[in-house]
Parts: C-alpha cells; sequence; structure tokens
C-alpha cells in the first residue's frame, strides 16, 4: 500500500468478515435489521450503486488504529450494506489535505469525508470550489456552515470522564499519566474531562490522585508517545490515558513492555495489548461516518448542520469487556454513565469547565 495514493475500491465486502474486525458490528447488524423491517433494503441497495463515497485520512495513516481506521470501517459497512463505492486517500501532512479533496472531487466522488479536525479549512476550502459536491469533516463545527458541508462532533468529554473515574478507582499508586497527541480545543474535552472523572472518583472514595499531562506534538510518532509514557511511567504512574492517534500506539506498547496500564481512544484498544489496556475511550467514529452517509446514500439533506454524538446516542462509552479491573468498578462506572446521560453531571470539555466543575464539586 503506497501512502496518499488512492486504494482500489473493495465493493460489497463480504458482511461476515466486518463483523469480526474491532468495530461496530452489534451497530451494523442492528442497522441491517432496521433496513431489512422497513422494506427498503433493497430499494436503497439499488439507488445507492452510483453513489461514490470518499474519505481523505488525517496524517496518522488509514492503519492509525485510531479514528482514521475507524472511519474507514464505517465507510466499507455503508458499502456492503448499500453497494455505494467507498475508497480513501492518504494524508502524510496537513499540506496534502486540499490537494487530497480536489483529487477525490474531480474523481467524481459526491460526498467526500475528512477526518480530523485539521481538515476542516482544506474541506471549506474544496467545497467553495466544488459545490456539487459535498462535503462532511469528523471533529469540526463550524460558525457558518455551507450548504455542501457537514460537520461531525463527539462529547469525547463524557467517554474521558467514564475512563478517568475507572482509572483513579483501579489505580494502586495514586499518579495517572495523559498523554495528547497536538494541544487543540478538541483535546481539551479528553484531557478535562479525564482529569474531571479523576477528581470525581477521589471525592467518591476520599484518595488523592496526581495527573501527569504531556503532549507529544504529533499524531504520528508512536517513539515519541513511548518516551513520554517511559517518563510517566518512571514518575510512579501506573495508568496512562493516551488521545493521540497512532502516537499513542507507542504509549500502549510501552504499557505492556512495563507491565502497567494504559487506556485507549476512539476504538476498543485492547487487541492491542490485552492485558495492558485497562479499559478505552470510545468515540464511535465508524459508527457515526456510517450514520451520516447512510442519511446521504438515502437522499437526505446532511449539509449545512453539525451531527453531534454522545453517551444519550451511544456514540461515545466505555467497552463491555473488563478483564484488567472489577465488576464493582465497572458497575459503579455504569451509574456514572447513567448520571451523564440524565444530566446529573455534566463533564467539563475546557479548562474553564474543569475549573467550574471542581469548584462546584461536592
Amino acid at each position: 500500500m503506497k501512502r496518499n495514493k488512492m486504494r482500489a475500491t473493495a465493493v460489497l465486502l463480504a458482511l461476515a468478515l466486518l463483523l469480526a474486525g474491532c468495530g461496530s458490528g452489534a451497530e451494523t447488524v442492528t442497522l441491517l435489521r432496521e433496513w431489512e423491517a422497513a422494506g427498503s433494503r433493497e430499494k436503497t441497495v439499488g439507488a445507492a450503486a452510483d453513489v461514490r463515497i470518499g474519505m481523505v485520512t488525517d496524517v496518522g495513516g488509514i492503519d492509525d488504529a485510531s479514528f482514521n481506521q475507524s472511519a474507514w470501517e464505517g465507510l466499507q459497512e455503508l458499502s456492503a450494506l448499500t453497494g455505494c463505492t467507498v475508497d480513501y486517500v492518504e494524508s502524510n501532512s496537513e499540506g496534502d489535505f486540499f490537494d487530497n479533496f480536489t483529487a477525490m472531487a474531480e474523481s467524481g466522488y459526491h460526498l467526500i469525508w475528512g477526518i480530523g479536525y485539521s481538515s476542516a479549512d482544506a474541506s471549506l476550502a474544496a467545497a467553495e470550489r466544488y459545490p456539487d459536491v459535498h462535503f462532511a469533516v469528523v471533529d469540526s463545527s463550524f460558525a457558518e456552515t455551507p450548504d455542501n458541508v457537514a460537520g461531525v462532533v463527539f462529547h469525547a468529554e463524557e467517554a474521558s470522564f467514564l475512563a478517568g473515574y475507572i482509572a483513579a478507582s483501579a489505580s494502586g499508586t495514586g499518579k495517572l499519566g495523559f498523554v495528547g497527541g497536538i494541544q487543540s480545543e478538541l483535546i481539551d474535552t479528553f484531557q478535562y474531562g479525564y482529569q474531571a472523572g479523576i477528581a470525581y472518583a477521589d471525592r467518591k472514595t476520599g484518595k488523592h490522585t496526581d495527573v501527569f499531562v504531556s503532549y507529544a506534538g504529533s499524531w504520528g510518532d508512536p517513539d515519541r508517545g513511548r518516551e513520554l509514557a517511559e517518563e510517566m511511567f518512571d514518575a510512579g504512574c501506573d495508568i496512562i490515558y493516551h488521545a493521540a492517534g497512532g502516537t499513542g500506539v507507542g504509549v500502549i506498547e510501552c504499557a505492556r513492555d512495563r507491565d502497567r496500564f494504559a487506556i485507549g481512544v476512539d476504538r476498543d484498544q485492547a487487541y492491542l495489548a490485552p492485558k495492558h489496556v485497562l479499559t478505552s475511550a470510545l468515540k464511535k467514529v465508524n459508527a457515526a461516518v456510517l450514520q451520516v452517509s447512510r442519511d446521504f446514500v438515502e437522499g437526505r439533506e446532511i449539509g449545512g448542520q453539525t451531527f453531534r454524538f454522545g453517551l444519550a446516542e451511544g456514540a461515545v462509552g466505555i467497552p463491555d469487556g473488563h478483564a484488567n479491573y472489577s465488576d464493582d468498578i465497572y458497575d459503579a462506572a455504569l451509574r456514572v454513565e447513567d448520571d451523564i446521560i440524565s444530566g446529573a453531571i455534566v463533564p467539563p470539555d475546557s479548562a474553564e469547565a474543569y475549573e467550574r466543575f471542581m469548584a462546584e464539586l461536592p
């Protein structure tokens, strides 16, 4: 596979193969049953035969074990269910985004996804140049959204709050870490949601937890992720949460090698180190890409708006599997989840919101 080259399209992949991989298999089955129950699947497949949907990756690449890979799985699932054509272009740097959008637009794609907020400006520029092409951008919303652009955002602070609650409850050293990719308002939602979950658990248990925070400055540098993890483990941390894309793979590998724990992000990353991934803060990019793309395929208007996904929509959360921590902690985390959905707990998504949360924490 060559980077920055269009990959041969895999149309109508076997559904069983998709369900066997890491992703939203259960969500795909549910969607398929809904379509069949409505008697609309045959009609949808026929209507989608000529629809082409593309995707421009962020710099972490298609095999980042994170949001690029998850988004691509969502498009593969869509293709298997509807018969539409899907493909992607990989980006080696942010400078590639606009050229990649242009290449897909010139090649006749009807909807083109930008994966990650870094591609937002390039997507807007491409949308202006190609008004008849639709664009959708993961992790972005816009003050003024063009009619041919859709934003997709997640309440990552909600899943991160649960991850922090679990980490603080399971920690044996009272020292936890957070490794971010590139500092931004988006990653603030992960960091401060996590720190708030830790603080909430401490208040419930009477413990005190120190939190170490570092940023790698990259989404695609596993070696840097490993280096930062080494520093935190040397400082006494026993669990590190990463929100760093491909850089975070180095955090997980370090946790495995040091016999400590990492917390995965975006997808259930336990498969990378089954005995050393405590849990993962799920952001189901695949499910969101599948849903919004399905709306487009079925002729519903997606442009000019932002789609928001959180716990209430089943689009963020934690995995059911919890082999590396106790049933008691898992059950308590589910009660916290219920409180977030009900609005009894509102996880912070910024430094300012975190300060307010801490001031109001009983």
